[in-house]
């Protein structure tokens, strides 16, 4: 287990995480970033969006990340490890399990994972927490944490990540929409997701390295 300070770039650099052996890699970001799923068009955001945008080697729609805000941790298994899976959505099913008793420690309950294939809505090319796909996790319908993956032949990382507060206003106001959209995709992503509360980054982390197999 390791806590790590960078740039969002520097976090995502693909020699920053090495996949020899199982690893639990607590991210803190250092400045507010626009962070695109790997095929992911830059032509998503606006030239003048103002914060620096990065790639990550895993997939799905965009994440604002800012210091403090989400709870940005990564997983790494190898291929082979017991908790390796051949099927990429079956794969990730353990650790949303982690996560959602992780929650129900801090008092979320009804905390459920996702086990169906990947539900997508209007926005969820754009914006990552406007999806859902498997192992990620809802508390009351509403979407709580985030998981993508990046498989290789050497093993499987896990991006995770899960808000502190929710306000998807940043995030859309970079975003290459028109005004009516932005307005729209507010309005219907306002109560889509549930977020932890500031402060409680660190219970998090912690109930979850407790319940990690």
């Amino acid at each position: 287990m390791a806590t790590v300070q960078g740039t969002a770039a520097e976090l995502h650099d693909p020699g920053a995480t090495r996949v020899d052996g199982r690893l639990v890699r607590v991210c803190e970001v250092t400045s507010p970033t626009i962070v695109l799923g790997s095929t992911q068009p830059d032509r998503h955001v606006r030239a003048d969006a103002g914060v620096p945008v990065v790639h990550r080697r895993s997939g799905g729609g965009a994440v604002w990340v800012a210091p403090g805000d989400p709870v940005w941790v990564d997983v790494v298994v190898p291929a082979g490890d017991p908790l390796w899976d051949d099927d990429i959505g079956r794969a990730t099913w353990w650790l949303g399990d982690a996560w959602a008793v992780a929650l129900n420690d801090l008092g979320m309950r009804g905390a459920a994972v996702h086990r169906g294939p990947l539900v997508r809505t209007r926005w969820s090319t754009h914006v990552c927490f406007a999806g859902l796909g498997p192992g990620e996790v809802t508390v009351e319908g509403r979407k709580m944490v985030g998981l993508a993956q990046r498989r290789t032949r050497a093993g499987a990382l896990f991006h995770c990540a899960v808000p502190c507060r929710w306000d998807p206003a940043p995030l859309l106001a970079a975003l290459d929409l028109t005004g009516e959209e932005r307005a729209v995709a507010r309005a219907d992503l306002g109560g889509a997701v549930a977020a932890i509360g500031p402060g409680r980054g660190g219970d998090l982390v912690a109930a979850l390295l407790g319940h990690l197999p």
